[in-house]
C-alpha cells in the first residue's frame, strides 16, 4: 500500500485502520465447502454465489480504503472536502455492528476448524506403488523419458502431499526388498502370524503392489487386506472383485478378484459409487503481480492432447479442420534422428518440460483431445489454466466388450468420450464433444468456442481444498477392518428408489439428482423394504447376486442379497428393478 505521509493526515489514519482490517478479514475467510446439492463443475460464477456475507464485507471495506487512499494521496494545496470524510465515518458506522458480528462467527468457525483438524489421529501410511517398483518401474521410467503415461505419478503426487499437510506419519517405498522390514513379516516367506501390532494403520498401493505385497508378506496379508487403499484409476466394480463370484460368473479378468471391499479402489475420477473418488489437485493460482484480465487473454492458437504419433492415426482430416481455424500444436515424442509423420500444418515442440509445457498452455485457447489417452488428468489441469477442451464423442460408446483397451478392465461402463467426467459433469462453454467425423460439428463447435471468452475453471472437487477434506473424510470415516454394518452415512440419509428395467443404481439415483451410496445397501436387504415400496413379492429368496435386492415383475420374485461384498450400484439387467439405496449430496455425509 503507498500513501503520501503528511503531518496529522487523518486520512492516513483510517487508510492504514481499514487496510490492515481488510487484511484480517481477507486471511480468515475460507471457502465453504462446496455442498453436494450443486451439481459437480459448476461455472465460476455460480460457485462465486454462495460466498458468505464476510467476504463481501472484506471488499467492501477494501473499496472503502482505495477511496481513502485517493483522498489522501491529493496534493498539499488542495483541500479535502469535510463532506468526504463525513461520508465515509457514516458509512463505516453503518457497517460497524453487522461487521463485529460477523468476525465474531467468522472467528469461532475457524477455531473450531482449526481444533478439530489438530485433535484428529495421526496414523502411520504406507505408500506402495507397484508401477515403480522392480523391473516394471524401470519399463515405465523408459516409458515417461518417451512421453508415456503420467496421470498415475499425478495422483501419487498428490496423494502423499495431502497424507503430509494433514499430519499422517508416510513412509514412501518402491523397494521389494525393503517391503519385509517395513510390514513386520516374519522372516522367510512370511508363514508364521504377525504376534506384534501392526506397524501401519494404512497402505496405499495399486494392482501391481498388491501382487507384490502378496507375495512377500505371506500370512501378514491377511492381517492387513481391511488395511489397503488400491489406487485404481478405471475403477473396479463389485462383480469382478469377488473371486468366487467372477469366476463362476464369467466376471474374471487379469485385474480384479481380490475379495476387497469395493470402497477400497479408489479412482482417478467418480466412474462408480462403488469405489471411493480419491482425485487429484489440479489448481494454479493467479500471480499476484498479474492483472487478472491479462489471465484471461489467448493466443489464436491449440494444443493437441497427445504426445505420442500412434494416437494421431485417423485423425488428420480432424486436425485440419482446427488448424484452418487456430495455429496448431503438438507436444509429441520424436527418437533422435527420426522424422516426423504428423501433418505438415502442426507445429511440433517435442517433449516439453512442465514449466515450458505450462507456459504454452497458458497461451492456448482450445486443449484438443484424439480420443486417447482416455480419462486423463490433462484436460482438467488445461482448464485450471483457462483452455476449453475439445474432444470426440464415442458413438457406439466405448467398452469392455469392444475396445480393447477397456477389454479385460473389471467394469461394465460405456465410455461415450474421451473423457466423461468432463463430459458429463463439466460440459460447455468448457468442455465441446463433438463428432469428429462430422466437419460441420467441429466447425460449430470452434467458431462458438473462439466467440466466447472462458475464465480459468477448477471444479471444487479437483482444489486442494476439496481432495484434502475428501481424503480426511476417508480416513476418519471407512473402516473396513470392522465385522459390524457401516454406520457411515447414517441411515436418515437413506432415500429408497425402486429403478426402472435394466438401469443401474448409480443411474436411477442419478436422475433423481441424488448418488448411490453402497453403505446403505443393507437398510434395504430386507423384506420390509420390498413392501415400503409398495411391491408384492409372491416368493423371497436370497442368493449370491450382484443384482441383488432386486425385483422381477415376471412370477413378483424378490431377491435378497446374501454377500455383502456384492452390493453394487454399477449391477443391472433387463430382467431386474434394482432396489437402490439413494441419498442427497450433502456435504456433511461426503468427505468433500
Amino acid at each position: 500500500m503507498r500513501v503520501a505521509l503528511r503531518h496529522r493526515s487523518g486520512c492516513l489514519l483510517l487508510c492504514v485502520g481499514l487496510s490492515l482490517l481488510t487484511l484480517l478479514l481477507q486471511s480468515l475467510w475460507v471457502p465453504p465447502e462446496l455442498t453436494r446439492d450443486e451439481a459437480a463443475g459448476r461455472s465460476p460464477e455460480e460457485q462465486s454465489q454462495g460466498s458468505p456475507r464476510l467476504h463481501g464485507m472484506a471488499l467492501r471495506l477494501e473499496a472503502l480504503s482505495d477511496q481513502v487512499q485517493r483522498l489522501s494521496s491529493k496534493r498539499d494545496d488542495i483541500y479535502l472536502d469535510r463532506n468526504d470524510l463525513s461520508l465515509l465515518l457514516h458509512r463505516l458506522r453503518q457497517d460497524q455492528q453487522s461487521l463485529t458480528h460477523l468476525v465474531e462467527r467468522e472467528l469461532q468457525r475457524v477455531s473450531q476448524r482449526l481444533e478439530q483438524l489438530s485433535h484428529h489421529h495421526h496414523q502411520p501410511v504406507l505408500l506402495f506403488p507397484g508401477a515403480l517398483a522392480g523391473s516394471g518401474g524401470q519399463r515405465f521410467e523408459a516409458m515417461v523419458d518417451r512421453g508415456g503415461p503420467l496421470g498415475e505419478l499425478v495422483q501419487w503426487a498428490d496423494l502423499s502431499s495431502c497424507l503430509m499437510i494433514l499430519g499422517h506419519d508416510v513412509t514412501f517405498s518402491t523397494s521389494q526388498q525393503q517391503l519385509r522390514s517395513l510390514i513386520g513379516a516374519a522372516p522367510g516367506r512370511g508363514s508364521c502370524p504377525i504376534q506384534r501390532p501392526l506397524t501401519f494403520d494404512l497402505i496405499y498401493t495399486d494392482y501391481h503392489g498388491l501382487a507384490f505385497l502378496q507375495g512377500t508378506m505371506g500370512l501378514a496379508f491377511q492381517h492387513y487386506q481391511c488395511r489397503f487403499r488400491i489406487l485404481d484409476s478405471f475403477g473396479t466394480e463389485p462383480a469382478f472383485n469377488l473371486g468366487t463370484y467372477a469366476r463362476s460368473h464369467g466376471y474374471k479378468t487379469q485385474w480384479g478378484s481380490w475379495s476387497l471391499n469395493p470402497l477400497q479402489y479408489m479412482t482417478m475420477f467418480p466412474h462408480t459409487p462403488d469405489n471411493s473418488f480419491l482425485g487429484f489437485v489440479s489448481e494454479e493460482a493467479v500471480k499476484d503481480d498479474e492483472p487478472e484480465s491479462k489471465s484471461y487473454r489467448k493466443d489464436k492458437i491449440a494444443v493437441v492432447y497427445g504426445k505420442q504419433e500412434y494416437m494421431w492415426q485417423g485423425k488428420t482430416q480432424y486436425l485440419e479442420v482446427i488448424s484452418e481455424a487456430l495455429e496448431t500444436h503438438a507436444t509429441v515424442y520424436r527418437p533422435p534422428g527420426h522424422s516426423s509423420d504428423l501433418p505438415s500444418f502442426i507445429k511440433n515442440h517435442g517433449l516439453l518440460s512442465q514449466e515450458d509445457f505450462l507456459r504454452l498452455l497458458h497461451r492456448t485457447k482450445v486443449f484438443v483431445g484424439l480420443g486417447f489417452p482416455y480419462e486423463g488428468p490433462a484436460p482438467i489441469e488445461a482448464l485450471t489454466l483457462g483452455c476449453v477442451f475439445l474432444q470426440p464423442r464415442f458413438d457406439p460408446p466405448h467398452s469392455s466388450e469392444n475396445n480393447d483397451f477397456y477389454k479385460g478392465k473389471p467394469t461394465t461402463r460405456q465410455i461415450t468420450s474421451q473423457h466423461p467426467y468432463a463430459e458429463q459433469f463439466i460440459g460447455k462453454p468448457y468442455v465441446w464433444t463433438v463428432n469428429v467425423t462430422n466437419k460441420t460439428d467441429v466447425q460449430q463447435a470452434l467458431r462458438s468456442i473462439l466467440s466466447t471468452e472462458v475464465k480459468p475453471f477448477t471444479p471444487q472437487e479437483f482444489t486442494c481444498v476439496g481432495m484434502l477434506e475428501r481424503l480426511h473424510g476417508y480416513i476418519t470415516h471407512q473402516n473396513f477392518c470392522s465385522k459390524s454394518v457401516p454406520a457411515w452415512p447414517p441411515e436418515s440419509a437413506l432415500r429408497g428408489h425402486l429403478g426402472p428395467l435394466g438401469q443401474s443404481c448409480a443411474s436411477v439415483c442419478q436422475r433423481s439428482s441424488l448418488v448411490c451410496e453402497p453403505a446403505l445397501f443393507h437398510h434395504l436387504n430386507t423384506p420390509a423394504a420390498f413392501t415400503g415400496l409398495g411391491l408384492q413379492c409372491s416368493g423371497t429368496v436370497q442368493e449370491v447376486n450382484h443384482l441383488f435386492p432386486s425385483y422381477n415383475p415376471w412370477g413378483r420374485h424378490c431377491g435378497l442379497q446374501q454377500e455383502p461384498l456384492l452390493f453394487s450400484c454399477a449391477g443391472s439387467d433387463p430382467s431386474h428393478r434394482r432396489l437402490c439405496p439413494c441419498r442427497a449430496h450433502l456435504s456433511a455425509l461426503l468427505p468433500i
